[in-house]
């Protein structure tokens, strides 16, 4: 076991990037660390949300600092657990330099927006978890971020978000001094244990949107298609952040024998991964659900086409019956009009104006050529 009150500094400073100082960490996938020239400007204890010393699973001590919080150890039983919020780069390598932490894992951390991991750096555990929530108001689930180092006798927790909400766990571990007394990984657990328990709300909310988009899919809301898609992208990031679990969790269980983890604490840890299979299960069944209503959903706005389609065929079919039967009745009534207007003209030499039978030749010419085109007409189904 190391002696943490004689501690020395593993991560090695790197020359100033001028180009990297109005990059925001949480935003950039480089690191940025701290030249030895620049001092610190805001002190690491402005990021501490909550600190202290446990012995046997009692609180022996507040400290004020993470230095006092190292002395305060009176042996290698007992443990600091310290929370930072949203801490800056600089106090961030601080914290790593007075807990001797991995730059990689130091690195990731300041970086932030990682995937959800566990990796061991020596005898210290670097967990990142992807906390979760359901927000009624907006009906959206929103995502934190939260990473854990957990050494042999500390437990150093980061927040980049509100979620999850550490202080009920604090809470909850020291009301349960045997639990606590296990050490480190009891409180890595119990953190695992708050994280995977808050994705059941989230579950529940999710399936409740899902229930609803059902609803409008079949009563043909035209603004269904757009809810599917982005309710199918709040599915992805949910297996993004749970799914990853199972891996995490499976690496401490191969641990067990080798670094002697407490039988009961291996039981709540086999408990916690039993919840996380059942979350990635459902959030599994999600997507596929909504990839099918999205399937009856097209297949539902397809049917509606065509029968508007067919309406509309059926209208303009009738219409064009409509349309045959006046043209039909206007040829009949032109071809007397016709014979009417020449004979109209009163020209002097028209024979016909002369001719006894020419009123009658008009009227039956008239007359048989009305009959002639009706009974075209009727054959070809216009009248």
């Amino acid at each position: 076991m190391r002696d943490m009150r004689s501690l020395r500094p593993l991560l090695p400073r790197r020359a100033a990037d001028p180009t990297r100082d109005s990059l925001v960490p949480e935003h950039s996938m480089a690191p940025h660390p701290t030249p030895p020239s620049r001092p610190v400007t805001v002190p690491i204890e402005a990021s501490v949300v909550n600190s202290a010393v446990y012995r046997d699973g009692v609180r022996i001590e507040t400290p004020s600092n993470l230095s006092e919080a190292l002395r305060s150890l009176p042996d290698a039983s007992s443990m600091a657990w310290i929370g930072l919020y949203r801490p800056s780069e600089e106090q961030l390598l601080a914290a790593a330099e007075q807990f001797e932490l991995h730059e990689l894992a130091v690195e990731d951390a300041i970086v932030a927006h990682q995937r959800p991991k566990l990796e061991r750096y020596g005898d210290t555990l670097f967990v990142v978890l992807r906390a979760a929530r359901y927000v009624d108001e907006t009906e959206r689930v929103d995502f934190g971020e939260l990473h854990v180092f957990c050494g042999p006798t500390f437990v150093l927790t980061v927040r980049h978000s509100e979620s999850p909400d550490l202080s009920a766990v604090r809470t909850r571990m020291e009301n349960d001094p045997e639990l606590l007394r296990l050490g480190p990984e009891a409180v890595l657990y119990a953190i695992l244990d708050a994280v995977v328990d808050g994705y059941a709300p989230v579950v529940a909310g999710l399936q409740n949107d899902i229930d609803e988009i059902e609803t409008e899919v079949f009563s043909g809301d035209p603004k269904v298609s757009r809810r599917i898609y982005e309710l199918t992208r709040e599915v992805i990031e949910f297996q993004r952040a749970t799914k990853p679990l199972l891996g995490m969790l499976s690496g401490l269980s191969a641990g067990f024998e080798k670094y002697k983890t407490d039988e009961e604490l291996q039981r709540y840890l086999r408990d916690v991964t039993d919840h996380a299979t059942t979350v990635v299960e459902r959030a599994d069944g999600f997507r596929q659900l909504l990839g099918n209503i999205l399937t009856v959903n097209a297949t539902l706005v397809s049917q509606t086409q065509n029968e508007e389609m067919s309406a509309l065929t059926q209208a303009s079919y009738a219409q064009n019956e409509e349309i045959k039967k006046v043209s039909a009745w206007a040829a009949i009534l032109f071809a007397p009009t016709l014979i009417g207007t020449v004979y109209g003209m009163n020209f002097d030499n028209m024979p016909e104006l002369h001719w006894a039978g020419g009123y009658p030749f008009a009227l039956g010419l008239m007359a048989l050529i009305c009959v002639g085109l009706y009974t075209i007409f009727k054959r070809r189904g216009w009248l």
